[in-house]
């Protein structure tokens, strides 16, 4: 069965974007309401809103900022999905199908049909939260970043290198990329407002409330009202991402001094590098740790993941399996998201949305609590010399 689905799945358009039932799941844990009917207009409210895998829409008209309506292209998402084909020009179509389904999923949620045989799974972009990027912990990436790992991919994982696609086949991925994670934050954030804010648990609520309100279009509907903000507040986020580049001051010299620096952070009390990544890098320390996305269905609502029998529901509704998350073991000198030393820079200060690798806190001068940039500096010397030792 699952041989078929890599033979003919690919390239097979799916008509209707599959709801998030693990997220439904964990709105119902967390606020101990039936979440059945929710879910439901919501999935009706995102096709009105949002359109389906063959047929795409950008709601403009759902938004209040310019730049929002401008963030991706409607020519370019209607070129991303939908069946693989070439026209006479031979431009090609369908490229996230061509490209990226089988790993992704249809909608963006990770799971794809080859998700199960890969470690780490593929990024699941319905949460909005992304780990290599140029930019603050909880900002969205720039669209430079989303390309740079389309043209790079990410050394150590089965995401691929992209570099040979066309510009324009990259930057129809790269909205289509940024439209399934707006398209999925949207529908997690209504699944919550539809309970919390327009009263949605074993019955509908009014009219009013209703978010099959939605579809009719209806400017004075309250559940409309609800749907526009939290749709500006999303894309208000990806907007923005450009202020939220971290600053990268110039490099200090990579010389013996400044490696023995930062061999005597990595090890200190303030970064505490080893306390995760083990001495001298070797990610020889036994953890028990495991990323946001898994930890969402299982810590985050008291569920232990490896109780089986707790996590099957999630399971069934198309959770992976949980599976540890292990530090990096920097003496392989490999770095998924990229190993310049501006990107480890930024990843120092930063650290990595959805896991437990933590960010720093910049100072001035030398203190007790943060860093400063020449000492993250330092940090990246030490790092970088213990990949270049082995080769």
């Amino acid at each position: 069965m699952l041989v078929a689905v890599f033979l003919c799945g690919c390239d097979a358009p799916v008509e209707h974007y599959p709801p998030n039932r693990v997220y439904s799941l964990v709105v119902s844990a967390k606020l101990d309401v039936p979440t059945e009917l929710a879910a439901e207009d919501t999935t009706a409210a995102l096709e009105a809103w949002f359109g389906t895998p063959i047929e795409p829409r950008w709601p403009v008209d759902q938004m209040s900022h310019d730049e929002a309506k401008t963030l991706v292209g409607l020519e370019n998402l209607q070129r991303a999905a939908g069946p693989v084909y070439s026209d006479q020009s031979n431009r090609h179509f369908g490229l996230f199908n061509e490209h990226c389904v089988t790993c992704h999923g249809v909608s963006g949620g990770g799971n794809g049909p080859a998700s199960l045989l890969q470690n780490p799974y593929p990024r699941d972009f319905r949460a909005g939260v992304y780990k290599w990027k140029s930019t603050q912990r909880g900002a969205k990436p720039t669209r430079q970043d989303l390309l740079a790992i389309l043209r790079h991919g990410a050394p150590g994982t089965a995401m691929p290198s992209f570099e040979r696609l066309s510009e324009d086949d990259l930057a129809a991925l790269v909205d289509y990329v940024i439209y399934l994670s707006v398209r999925g934050e949207f529908e997690r954030r209504m699944l919550t407002e539809a309970v919390v804010e327009l009263g949605y648990e074993e019955t509908r609520p009014d009219d009013d409330a209703s978010l099959l309100t939605l579809a009719s279009m209806d400017p004075q509907a309250f559940a409309v009202e609800v749907a526009r903000e939290t749709l500006d507040r999303i894309t208000g986020q990806w907007v923005d991402a450009d202020q939220s580049v971290i600053p990268v001051p110039e490099e200090a010299p990579a010389d013996d001094a400044s490696i023995a620096r930062g061999d005597a952070l990595f090890h200190g009390r303030i970064a505490n590098c080893a306390g995760c990544h083990g001495k001298q890098g070797g990610g020889d320390l036994v953890t028990f740790d495991f990323d946001d996305w898994t930890k969402e269905f299982t810590e985050g609502i008291a569920v232990t993941p490896t109780d089986r029998e707790a996590v099957r529901p999630f399971r069934t509704a198309g959770a992976l399996r949980p599976r540890q998350i292990h530090p990096r073991r920097l003496t392989d000198g490999v770095y998924r998201g990229g190993g310049d030393p501006e990107t480890l820079y930024r990843r120092i200060v930063a650290g990595i949305a959805g896991t437990p690798m933590a960010g720093i806190s910049l100072s001035g001068e030398p203190s007790a609590t943060g860093l400063t940039g020449d000492q993250v500096w330092d940090i990246v010397h030490y790092v970088k010399s213990l990949g270049e030792a082995k080769r």
